[in-house]
């Protein structure tokens, strides 16, 4: 058994075009990983969460991500802290797809 959840969590995800398509990695009850792949023209609408911190970890290609009125290309490997209460999201602009983790916590 492999300590790595990551390759086994997306094995099964492939979005369409214009599609996302996420699932749980981690749930405790303190933390909260899911991971998502965009594909593209995939998006992950702009959110907020009021009483947690998130970290996107983009872990393959290059989401645009959103965070309040900036937005920014960012390469894999690269990692993004969205405060409490700021609106967060990524799309994929590219023509490859676009994975990104979201740790959220601690659990509103």
């Amino acid at each position: 058994m492999s300590l790595d959840r990551y390759a086994d969590a997306i094995a099964d995800l492939d979005p369409d075009q214009g599609e996302v398509q996420s699932t749980e990695v981690v749930v405790t009850d303190d933390v909260l990983v899911k991971a998502f792949v965009l594909a593209p023209g995939g998006e992950i609408a702009p959110h907020e969460h009021d009483g947690a911190t998130n970290v996107f970890h983009v872990l393959e290609g290059s989401p645009t991500i959103v965070r309040g009125a900036e937005t920014e290309r960012i390469e894999a490997p690269g990692v993004v802290h969205n405060e409490r209460g700021v609106a967060h999201g990524a799309r994929n602009e590219s023509d490859d797809r676009a994975v990104l983790t979201a740790s959220l916590c601690p659990l509103p």
